[in-house]
């Protein structure tokens, strides 16, 4: 395809000609983002949701959400309730998640890019999710990204790189202890400018804090019953954020459920 800048953002052939990939076209210059697919087919788009009515579950009676939260925008960035839910599988080798507004409309999914063959036959065999580097990207309705999450390999703390698709930095999420109520701290232009704090040992439910300790947003962890827990790895969180929030903190903030998920639950297989 020859591209021009009339020409709308989406997944289009790479023009490098490698085949069977797609590359995505941000409406003024090919970005570094593929995918496996055909021109003309949609790259990784968020599978089927659940039906509305258990997104509102989740919303009003695990989360505790009352109908009298605000409405929002309809996007990732300007809806005060995200609600975070990972495809269930029995056995996980890539991450996917899809985002829904509180009233159970997709808004956006995240999914995990970069990984091999080789990487995906050693989440299987073995249980070195800790000491792999996992790259996820939170990617609007449309599958256009807006944030890259980048958890470089541990041993014992994560620490998650937050960047804008062309690579621009937004923040990073730093682990600061292993024993106890896990807790993170948000950072931006190597500032502490807010947290996020465990409120059990089990890591479940966090508050979400502003430089000040001020509770600014809330992730909750909601139950999909005994046999879907014991037996897949599917894991739903409802993030609300309390209040309008400033660039990069409003980024980093959307980013923390998948933060939450990525360096804790992954790790719960292996030492950390």
């Amino acid at each position: 395809m020859t591209t021009h800048n009339a020409t709308p953002a989406g997944w289009y052939a790479d023009p490098q000609g490698t085949p069977h990939l797609l590359r995505w076209w941000d409406g003024a210059q090919w970005t570094q983002h593929t995918h496996p697919g055909q021109p003309g087919q949609a790259a990784q788009q968020p599978a089927a949701g659940p039906p509305p009515e258990k997104i509102q579950r989740q919303v009003q009676q695990q989360a505790g959400l009352g109908t009298s939260t605000p409405q929002g925008g309809g996007t990732l960035f300007t809806e005060p309730v995200l609600v975070v839910n990972q495809k269930a599988k029995l056995i996980e080798l890539t991450n996917e998640y899809s985002v829904f507004d509180q009233h159970g409309r997709t808004i956006g999914s995240v999914v995990q890019v970069g990984q091999s063959a080789l990487k995906k036959v050693a989440r299987f065999v073995a249980s070195f999710d800790q000491f792999m580097t996992h790259r996820l990207e939170i990617r609007d309705a449309h599958g256009q990204p807006h944030l890259v999450m980048t958890r470089p390999a541990k041993f014992m703390k994560s620490k998650v790189l937050v960047t804008r698709p062309d690579g621009q930095p937004v923040g990073e999420i730093h682990q600061q202890n292993v024993i106890g109520k896990i807790n993170f701290a948000i950072m931006a232009q190597g500032q502490q400018v807010g947290a996020i704090k465990a409120e059990n040992w089990r890591a479940w439910n966090f508050a979400i804090v502003d430089h000040t300790d001020r509770e600014i947003a809330r992730i909750t962890k909601t139950w999909e019953g005994l046999a879907k827990t014991m037996f897949t790895t599917a894991d739903n969180y409802v993030l609300q954020i309390h209040q309008q929030l400033p660039e990069p903190l409003l980024s980093l903030v959307v980013a923390t459920a998948l933060t939450v998920d990525t360096a804790l639950k992954q790790d719960a297989r292996g030492f950390g």
